[in-house]
């Protein structure tokens, strides 16, 4: 489903956060490990008195204070019994045991959502039977005349910028704690998708959100800011990272000037500062606006001529850089807390670039004391989701994505025809979710978890099976994992 932030499709609205009782009420097996059930268990909201403590009406009233003291007992015994596995005592996870689910993680993203083809990911899975994963995926016919909509939303092709992006930040902090060789070809491969969504169209500066594998080059021509920041973001960390040669840094520093210029060419009043769709035409969503937004966009402008100076020293983008800089942080002070976590944390990703190349002090640290209430928000997120997957049975967690074509219900977004998922958009929205809250407090400085947040961590990547789920989700997780293996927070 897409991911774009101002759709507002998002199922985390304000009051929506459920609370560790709310699924009490309905008679279930009580799930662990996400998805791996106990037996049933009766629960609480439900209790009866047994039929061996039964008596008839009567006027001894120590009895009656007897028998109401005796089922409170037995309420409190089964409520501690019950506890969802986010409010259950720590566990000891042995780091083993963590690299070993990260490496089935690890393994799955490349063999099932990794398209060798144009060497991008996809967003979901249809099948697992071996090389059916991918089966509904749009066809270039599709794709070249803009079906179902021009952002492809819900196709599985969505999102590939924005995967690519998160990518190249996982490669370099892994290789910055491993020194592994083999990651250099990773992170090439990884680079070239990039290099293939920005150039295979011949419009300068526009980041596509994936191409089509079937051809190789058709496109979707409606991106977004979103796909812009995880791009730009991966970029120059990969740019910066040992993982990269000249050869790549010279091509980095091509795409991210051609994206600057872009910005300036189309970000102005006149365009009502939307960068427009590949064609030149204004989004129709709202999506691709870089200036005048809500308080989570506010820096993803700046970033990127941030970004675009860094790695080429040109000075017009360092004057952009500084022109926006400080009213974005500003802006940037009080987010919703109710914004979804993908939102926080491409918020945290400019706020991170931002961070590390400010040389004002003062502004430096404004900019970390809005990534550590980034940090907080997303804690408080990462808790609700952690009690949201216990609640969920194996069956929920192994479900597959739909084959979009055929799904039952179609909303209509300012003429964009988009594809529902039904169920299946709760499971892969939650599996993403857990990981993008628990990666956004390790990207402050010197960050330190306490041990609670270190449990869910921990929990989270213990009791998924990765080998049967479905979600791109799973990408976030190994985020979260080797962000806090190099900040030494697991």
């Amino acid at each position: 489903m897409p991911y774009d932030t101002q759709r507002s499709a998002s199922t985390l609205q304000q009051g929506s956060f459920p609370s560790a009782l709310d699924s009490w009420t309905v008679e279930k097996p009580f799930p662990c490990k996400y998805g791996r059930s106990l037996s049933n268990v009766s629960q609480p909201n439900d209790l009866r008195t047994p039929d061996r403590l039964r008596t008839r009406e009567t006027d001894m009233p120590t009895l009656r204070f007897l028998l109401a003291f005796l089922l409170t007992c037995v309420s409190w015994n089964l409520l501690a019994d019950v506890r969802p596995l986010a409010a259950q005592a720590p566990t000891s996870i042995s780091p083993d045991a963590l690299k070993s689910q990260m490496d089935q993680a690890w393994a799955v993203t490349w063999d099932r959502f990794f398209q060798d083809d144009v060497q991008t990911f996809a967003d979901y899975l249809s099948s697992y039977e071996p090389g059916q994963e991918l089966a509904h995926l749009p066809t270039a016919e599709e794709v070249q005349r803009q079906y179902p909509n021009p952002c492809g939303y819900s196709t599985g092709m969505e999102d590939g910028m924005i995967l690519g992006g998160a990518m190249l930040s996982i490669l370099a902090d892994r290789y910055e704690v491993t020194n592994q060789e083999t990651l250099r070809e990773k992170a090439k491969q990884v680079f070239r998708g990039l290099h293939r969504c920005a150039t295979v169209h011949g419009v300068p500066g526009f980041l596509a959100r994936n191409v089509c594998g079937e051809d190789r080059k058709s496109i979707y021509i409606n991106s977004s800011r979103d796909q812009y920041t995880h791009g730009v973001h991966g970029l120059w960390k990969y740019y910066r990272s040992p993982l990269s040669n000249e050869t790549t840094r010279s091509e980095i520093r091509k795409v991210l000037a051609a994206v600057a210029d872009r910005m300036i060419e189309f970000v102005t009043p006149e365009n009502d500062f939307d960068f427009c769709r590949a064609d030149g035409k204004r989004c129709p969503l709202g999506i691709c606006r870089m200036w005048n937004v809500q308080a989570h966009e506010a820096a993803r402008l700046p970033m990127i001529y941030a970004a675009a100076w860094d790695v080429t020293q040109d000075e017009k983008y360092r004057q952009l850089w500084r022109h926006y800089v400080a009213d974005a942080v500003k802006q940037s002070a009080n987010p919703d807390k109710n914004t979804p976590a993908y939102a926080i944390l491409q918020m945290q990703c400019s706020l991170e670039l931002l961070n590390e190349l400010e040389t004002d002090p003062e502004l430096k640290t404004s900019i970390q004391s809005v990534m550590r209430h980034l940090a907080s928000i997303a804690e408080e997120r990462s808790a609700h989701v952690a009690v949201r997957l216990s609640h969920k049975t194996s069956e929920e967690m192994q479900m597959l994505g739909p084959d979009w074509r055929q799904a039952e219900h179609w909303i209509n977004q300012n003429e964009y025809a988009n594809p529902q998922w039904g169920k299946y958009r709760e499971v892969w929205h939650l599996t993403r979710e857990a990981g993008e809250a628990a990666l956004v407090p390790l990207m402050v400085d010197a960050p330190s978890l306490d041990k609670e947040q270190k449990q869910r961590l921990q929990d989270l990547i213990q009791n998924f099976d990765y080998s049967q789920n479905s979600s791109c989700g799973i990408i976030y997780h190994q985020a979260a994992y080797w962000k806090s293996r190099l900040t030494d927070n697991l």
